[in-house]
C-alpha cells in the first residue's frame, strides 16, 4: 500500500521543531515550519531583552520566547545531545567543553538545519496566533493563522493536513506564591528574564529554587551581589546539601512578604531584600490552540495525550514534540517525531481512541501509585528508559536500539556526577575518557 504523504505545519524551529521537520519531509510529507524568530535555535538563541513584565504574568506582554542568560552552559554533555544519525562533536574553534556554552549549542543546531536543508522549510518571522479545526469534526484539515514579526506586519491563514507542536516549554513562567508576594515593593523577576550579573552590584538578591537555573544564576551573582540568599520549599536533607553554594546563605521558604521590604521565611528569620529572582520553572503553554476543550493544561498536565503526543480525540492529525521532561530531550523528541511522520504516512497505525485514552488514565493511575503530583505527569526519568524503548519498538529500527542503550550508560554514568555535592561536576565528569574505557569510541553511535 502506498504511504500517505500529508500538508504538515510544523510550529517552532527548535531542536525539536527541526526534528520533527526532517523526520516529516524524510517520511515523503510536505513540511512548512512557521518561526517567530528570524533564526533557528528556539530556546537556545540568545535574545538580550526581557520582557516588559519581568515575572512574565501579564498575558498582554510582548514575549520575549528565550529564556537564556549570557554564561548558560548545558547541564547535559553534548554526547547525549545529538541525534542518532548527527552527533553533536567538537568541531574547529568552537567550545570544545563536554558541557558547552549555549553559543555552541545554537551552531550545532545550525548546522544540522543548513546540512539536512531544513531551512527552505522555514517561514521565519511567523507567530502562529491560531491553530484550528478548519471544518468542525474533520481531524485532516486545520486553520493556521499567522502574522509576521518585524518590520511592516502581515496577517494570514494556510490550511493544513496535520498539526505538529513544537514550541518549546521554557517560555512561560511558574513563579512562586506567598502572602504579600504581589504587594512587596522591591524588583521581582522571573529567571525567564534574567540576562547577566550586573544589575544586581551590591543588591542584596533572593534566590528562589535549586534546579540548575538557580546554582547557575548564583554562581554568576556571587561576585556583585551584597548579599545573596536562596530559599526553596525542599527539604530533602540530600537534595538541599547539593544544591549548596559557598557564600550563599541558605532559607527555608519565605513565609511572607512585608511592605517595607522584608521577607519572613518558614523557620521565622527573616531579611530585607533589594531583588528576589523567581527559578521556580515553567509552565506549559499553548494560546495558539483552540479546541474547544478538547485540550486543556492543568497543573503542568498537557491533558489528555497519548503517550505524550496525540490527544486520542484529534490523533493523529494533531501532535505534540517534547513534551516529557527529566530525560535527554534529543532522544525523546528524534523517536516522537520518527513515529509521528510514520503514523502519518499510515505506515504504523494508532490503537482506537477509546485504546489509547484507556492508556491515558493507566498512565494517570501510575502517576498517583508513584505518589508523584500532577505536575510530574510528563516526568521522564535518565537511566529509565521505557519510554524510548517503546517509541524504538513502534519505529521499528534496530540501529535506535542500541543509540537508546548508549545513551542509558551515559545516563547512569552521570547521574553519579550531577546528584554529588561538586559544584563543578560540569568541568569534572570526563565524558570522552569514560566512554573510551567503555568501548563506546570517539563519538556516539
Amino acid at each position: 500500500m502506498a504511504k500517505l504523504q500529508v500538508r504538515a505545519a510544523v510550529i517552532g524551529a527548535g531542536m525539536s521543531g527541526l526534528i520533527a521537520a526532517r523526520e516529516l519531509r524524510h517520511e515523503g510529507h510536505q513540511v512548512v515550519v512557521f518561526e517567530r524568530s528570524n533564526d533557528v535555535g528556539g530556546t537556545w538563541l540568545y535574545d538580550p531583552r526581557v520582557e516588559s513584565d519581568p515575572l512574565g504574568l501579564d498575558p498582554g506582554r510582548d514575549v520575549v520566547h528565550a529564556s537564556m542568560y549570557q554564561s548558560l552552559r548545558t547541564n547535559l554533555p553534548r554526547q547525549t545531545m545529538g541525534f542518532s544519525d548527527y552527533p553533536f562533536l567538537k568541531k574547529g574553534s568552537g567550545d570544545p567543553r563536554n558541557f558547552p556554552g549555549h553559543e555552541e549549542v545554537l551552531r550545532f543546531l545550525c548546522g544540522f538545519a543548513e546540512d539536512f536543508g531544513l531551512v527552505e522549510l522555514i517561514r521565519f518571522r511567523h507567530e502562529v496566533v491560531r491553530v484550528e479545526q478548519a471544518v468542525e469534526g474533520r481531524r485532516d484539515l486545520w486553520a493556521v493563522e499567522w502574522r509576521t514579526r518585524g518590520g511592516e506586519e502581515v496577517a494570514g491563514m494556510d490550511v493544513f493536513e496535520a498539526v505538529v507542536v513544537c514550541n518549546g516549554k521554557h517560555t512561560q513562567p511558574k513563579i512562586a506564591e506567598f502572602p504579600g508576594r504581589s504587594t512587596w515593593p522591591r524588583e521581582q523577576l522571573h529567571s525567564h528574564n534574567y540576562r547577566v550579573p550586573e544589575p544586581y552590584k551590591d543588591k542584596i538578591v533572593l534566590i528562589i529554587g535549586r534546579e540548575v537555573s538557580a546554582r547557575d544564576i548564583s554562581k554568576g551573582l556571587l561576585p556583585f551581589a551584597r548579599e545573596l540568599h536562596q530559599a526553596s520549599r525542599e527539604t530533602n536533607p540530600q537534595i538541599v546539601k547539593r544544591g549548596k553554594l559557598a557564600g550563599v546563605i541558605q532559607h527555608p521558604m519565605i513565609e511572607r512578604a512585608e511592605d517595607d521590604g522584608k521577607l519572613v521565611f518558614q523557620d521565622g528569620s527573616s531579611i530585607y531584600a533589594d531583588v528576589i529572582i523567581h527559578c521556580t520553572g515553567y509552565s506549559y503553554h499553548f494560546p495558539f490552540l483552540k479546541t474547544k476543550g478538547l485540550i486543556s493544561v492543568d497543573n503542568n498536565r498537557v491533558e489528555p495525550l497519548y503517550k505524550h503526543v496525540f490527544p486520542p480525540s484529534l490523533a493523529p492529525r494533531l501532535s505534540f514534540i517534547c513534551i516529557p521532561y527529566l530525560s535527554f530531550p534529543a532522544q525523546p523528541s528524534e523517536l516522537q517525531s520518527k513515529w509521528v511522520a510514520k503514523v502519518l504516512s499510515g505506515e504504523v497505525v494508532l490503537p482506537s481512541e477509546e485504546e489509547m485514552m484507556s492508556s491515558v488514565h493507566e498512565h494517570y493511575q501510575r502517576i498517583e501509585e508513584l505518589g508523584w503530583p500532577k505536575h510530574h505527569t510528563h516526568r521522564l526519568e535518565i537511566g529509565k528508559c521505557e519510554y524510548e524503548k517503546w517509541l524504538v519498538d513502534q519505529v521499528g529500527l534496530p540501529s535506535l536500539e542500541q543509540y537508546r542503550e548508549k545513551m542509558t550508560l551515559i545516563g547512569r554514568e552521570l547521574l553519579k556526577y550531577v546528584q554529588s555535592s561538586d559544584e563543578n561536576w560540569r568541568d569534572t565528569w570526563n565524558g570522552d575518557k569514560w566512554m573510551q574505557e567503555e568501548g563506546f569510541g570517539k563519538q556516539i553511535p
